[in-house]
């Protein structure tokens, strides 16, 4: 009969220090997600900041790229080629890729 209390004592140590040992491991995971969790709001801070402050961008983008057609196509009647020639050449006339407004920028999901 000894015995027998001295194994049921032994098997509840045993579940005892299983489930301190599981909680610690928990808790050192719980901890290490706050931590991951506290960075990626400091990083989503940083992105929503950098939208802010790059938002006047696409605007002054079309006024450069209206200006720089103009000075393309000048350049190409001081050369002597027409503009259609060098748009089939390089694929002109596809709009893909181009930003109109900053609605066309990518997000970042959350």
């Amino acid at each position: 009969m000894n015995e027998r209390k001295t194994l049921i004592a032994a098997t509840l140590a045993e579940v005892a220090l299983l489930v301190g040992v599981l909680a610690g491991y928990l808790i050192a995971i719980a901890a290490r997600l706050r931590s991951v969790s506290s960075t990626l709001g400091q990083v989503t801070f940083g992105v929503r900041a950098i939208e802010t402050q790059t938002a006047p961008i696409g605007p002054r983008l079309r006024d450069i790229n209206g200006a720089l057609e103009g000075v393309a196509a000048a350049l190409q009647d001081v050369v002597g080629e027409s503009a259609e020639k060098d748009s089939t050449a390089t694929g002109g006339g596809d709009d893909a890729g181009t930003i109109e407004s900053p609605g066309d920028l990518p997000r970042p999901t959350t």
